[in-house]
């Protein structure tokens, strides 16, 4: 069966050749391996928007608010501070070392689209949470960021946070030729 990135490739094709990471370097600096789906995803589209509205991140990217590593001190920050003053949701994030690592965006929303990493699970076990950004709402789903984003874009995603998916054509603007 063909992988997730390898399904997404047919649905939306890559806007250029692909483009390799030294991950070694990348999960040094963030401190832990990441989903080789991701990787590969990233090789594939490099960073970018998906239909106008969902930014992957890319830990090589300039752009501060589309970079891997930016973005996941600057959400670690902000939520550290914001759980300080009420709850974590959802249920999921309340089990002792639950965190979450950013690899998305929602274009003109503050919403973010997270891995949620348990203890002892590997990369390739997280799972998605999606969170409104300038709300109180967290919505969790058992897939890889790779499959979520299929699902999204495919319209297959159970979430109330994409209504327009699926569209009738898909595009990806790759940072390379908007940035």
């Amino acid at each position: 069966m063909p992988s997730a990135v390898e399904r997404l490739t047919v649905l939306v094709p890559p806007a250029g050749p692909r483009r390799s990471r030294d991950w070694a370097a990348v999960e040094q600096r963030l401190g832990t391996a990441l989903p080789q789906d991701y990787k590969e995803l990233v090789e594939c589209y490099g960073g970018g928007v998906f239909d106008e509205t969902i930014w992957l991140l890319d830990p090589e990217c300039p752009d501060q608010d589309c970079n891997l590593l930016t973005q996941a001190k600057e959400c670690a920050e902000i939520l550290a501070d914001l759980w300080q003053i009420e709850p974590k949701p959802p249920q999921l994030l309340r089990d002792d070392g639950a965190e979450v690592l950013p690899w998305a965006y929602i274009e003109g929303s503050g919403a973010m689209l997270y891995w949620l990493r348990r203890p002892g699970q590997k990369p390739e076990e997280w799972t998605t949470l999606f969170n409104e950004g300038r709300g109180p709402e967290w919505e969790y789903h058992p897939r890889s960021c790779t499959s979520f984003l299929l699902a999204v874009l495919a319209g297959e995603a159970e979430t109330i946070y994409f209504p327009d998916f699926p569209l009738d054509e898909h595009l990806f603007d790759s940072n390379d030729e908007i940035l």
